[in-house]
């Protein structure tokens, strides 16, 4: 059980900027859950942490069987803040057989070096399907002139991925809501649960990263990514939560380094 491995640190909500149109009728707010696990404090006094962090709906891991019951905002989202751990956060994520992670943050934030890492087979990203167009494509053809064929191709194989029941880490701009909205409906009909899963980095560290890779978002599409990925993590941090969102967790870079898989079910606890 989840409750044997962690004990939950009820932190006050400290954040002072409310999101627009984030978690707009769903609960009310409550603080944020800092799970951390029970043990010997280190050096710095931080816990020390475990391997694992099991992640089950917003009822548990008993949660109730009905069509929608985790998203039908009976109960708080969960919300695990493993930022600010300096490293001592958890190596692998745990979610629920057939369960739907959404992982947003900003462009060059590092991102689809986390889905390769550690979602593998269970990654759908669209920078995947970008790649292989543009090997198989003349050099130096503008990205415009086959976009659509590219989004085509990754949201076939995203809706393949949905209805096999599998579990999925799906990579999210933060700018579409309409595919947020779609995947919450996904996953009523899987009576599964969506999570977010939130790369929280400063906008100079991601345009490093855009720079690093080779590929510069335009000033206003960068704009328009720190507003969305704003306000989605400036709505976890209240635990408001995005429509038919059932948990967030928060990741930094340090977090995210020490990250090596992303799983679902007891097969990869």
């Amino acid at each position: 059980m989840v409750g044997q491995k962690w004990r939950a640190d009820t932190e006050a909500d400290t954040a002072a900027d409310t999101a627009a149109g984030v978690g707009a009728g769903g609960p009310e707010a409550v603080p944020v859950q800092d799970l951390r696990p029970p043990g010997r404090a280190g050096a710095s006094g931080a816990p020390a942490v475990p391997g694992d962090l099991l992640v089950p709906g917003p009822s548990g891991p008993g949660r109730r069987s009905g069509p929608g019951a985790a998203t039908a905002g009976c109960t708080p989202p969960l919300v695990r803040d493993l930022r600010r751990l300096a490293g001592r956060s958890p190596h692998r994520l745990v979610f629920a057989a057939g369960d739907v992670v959404v992982l947003s943050g900003l462009p060059g934030s590092g991102k689809s070096t986390l889905l390769r890492r550690a979602a593998g087979a269970y990654g759908v990203d669209s920078q995947d399907t970008r790649d292989r167009w543009e090997r198989r494509l003349p050099r130096g053809l503008p990205y415009w002139s086959y976009r659509p064929l590219v989004r085509a191709a990754h949201y076939g194989r995203l809706w393949r991925v949905l209805r096999s029941g599998d579990g999925i880490v799906v990579h999210d701009c933060g700018t579409h809501s309409w595919v947020r909205a779609l995947l919450a409906r996904a996953v009523r009909r899987r009576r599964s649960t969506l999570h977010l899963l939130l790369l929280d980095v400063a906008p100079g560290v991601a345009l490093a990263g855009q720079a690093e890779r080779g590929r510069k978002v335009s000033a206003y599409a960068f704009a328009r990514h720190r507003r969305a990925v704003a306000g989605l993590v400036g709505g976890a941090e209240r635990a408001r939560l995005p429509a038919g969102c059932g948990s967030a967790v928060l990741l930094d870079r340090d977090a995210a380094a020490v990250l090596r898989r992303i799983g679902f079910g007891a097969a990869a606890v």
